[in-house]
């Protein structure tokens, strides 16, 4: 991918060097109402399948009857001091995959559904944060908080990505970025927020789940919309480069990871979708380059 040329970024925390653990718990208190041994268990799951494990715990919450998550509030004066110019390669990277995100999304959503887009701030750290939606942890995998409008990421992933799942590739690491700053299109279009009211009225674990393989899928399709219109303007793709995206999709897809772990696959439990589905709706989002195209919720069988 040819991203040396990209536009860094203003919108990027760099809380690398600041020390692990962030400190405090997980959205509705933590451990207040779910055994340690269950959010261990959620930790784990969330660095399986990508999705934040944050997310997972606030849900577990509410099927059990806890707390609903809280708001984590930062230092305004912190989070100024915080915004620099990333200068290892990583974060460069990340950086200049964030601008061109911004580059082709400030055209591409004012032009297809009439809503100006307002970017997402990315959080670079190392083995710990805070985040608006609890504490961040390396073992999570990036993740979008929609309480703080955030993409957060600890830039070991990409060597995680290489070493656990066999996938490498800049571009298979910018789609990941892309895939979470989806999540924030979604937020920007009010279908992140309604998604997660229905999850929590939803009737079963089950239905549950079905929400989030949606919300995900789509994500991953509004990826691919940012990669079409990315390349349009900038030439940025290059040989190759779409294999590593699919190959990014397969290898985190929930029947390939579950059937890595346990041996089997099943799809009740799917939060993301299955390798297929995932590698599908990136496709449509990048042979469209339409953002009406990635409404996962009116397809029918995915």
């Amino acid at each position: 991918m040819r991203w040396d040329d990209f536009r860094s970024s203003d919108n990027v925390e760099d809380r690398r060097g600041e020390g692990g653990g962030g400190g405090g718990g997980f959205p509705g208190g933590g451990a207040g109402s779910l055994g340690i041994g269950t959010i261990v268990i959620l930790c784990i799951i969330g660095w399986v399948t990508g999705i934040n494990p944050a997310v997972l715990i606030g849900g577990a919450e509410q099927m059990s009857g806890g707390g609903r998550p809280r708001q984590e509030q930062a230092d305004p004066q912190t989070q100024s001091q915080r915004k620099s110019k990333p200068t290892d390669e990583n974060g460069k990277f990340a950086a200049a995959i964030l601008g061109n995100t911004e580059d082709v999304w400030s055209t591409v959503l004012p032009n297809q559904t009439g809503r100006q887009y307002r970017p997402t701030t990315m959080v670079l750290y190392q083995g710990g944060t805070r985040s608006g939606c609890g504490s961040a942890q390396a073992a999570m995998g990036p993740f979008y908080c929609p309480i703080d409008k955030k993409v957060y990421l600890d830039t070991s992933f990409f060597k995680e990505m290489e070493q656990k799942f066999g996938v490498k590739g800049d571009f298979a690491y910018a789609y990941v970025i892309a895939h979470e700053v989806g999540h924030h299109v979604q937020d920007e279009l009010g279908i992140l927020g309604k998604v997660q009211g229905r999850q929590q009225n939803a009737s079963s674990k089950v239905e549950s789940n079905q929400l989030s393989v949606r919300i995900e899928l789509m994500a991953d399709c509004l990826a691919g919309v940012w990669a079409k219109n990315s390349n349009d303007k900038y030439n940025s793709l290059e040989p190759g480069d779409i294999e590593e995206a699919m190959n990014a999709a397969s290898a985190i897809g929930d029947d390939k990871l579950q059937k890595q772990s346990q041996g089997y696959a099943v799809p009740d439990s799917f939060t993301h979708g299955s390798s297929a589905q995932r590698q599908r709706w990136f496709m449509t989002g990048y042979k469209s380059g339409q953002t009406k195209s990635c409404d996962t919720f009116r397809a029918t069988g995915n």
